[in-house]
């Protein structure tokens, strides 16, 4: 874990909200053709729909949140899913809980 890089993730508010999204997914987005949720994740395409900003704007943020290891991503076809790493979140409350 590198809690600088989770800091500096965090420091955005546009990536916290989609964090926060992702706690409960079924709650924010619409249902998807492929597959649960819980199990593969959210659609780039349902962010860029949510937060009306362009798609290559929801991959970067994604792409720093999981540089951050705060959230995975699997490829099905040309579509990619996202969803948190609540392990990772986890050691990172638990860091803050010990250590700060």
């Amino acid at each position: 874990m590198k809690p600088i890089e989770i800091f500096k993730a965090l420091s955005n508010e546009t990536r916290l909200q989609i964090l926060e999204w992702l706690r409960e997914p079924e709650k924010h987005f619409s249902p998807q053709e492929v597959g649960d949720f819980r199990e593969i994740g959210v659609c780039v395409s349902q962010f860029h729909q949510k937060l009306n900003i362009t798609q290559s704007t929801v991959s970067q943020y994604l792409s720093i949140l999981q540089k951050a290891g705060l959230v995975s991503s699997t490829r099905i076809g040309k579509w990619t899913y996202y969803k948190r790493n609540e392990e990772n979140i986890r050691q990172l409350a638990e860091f803050i809980r010990q250590d700060i």
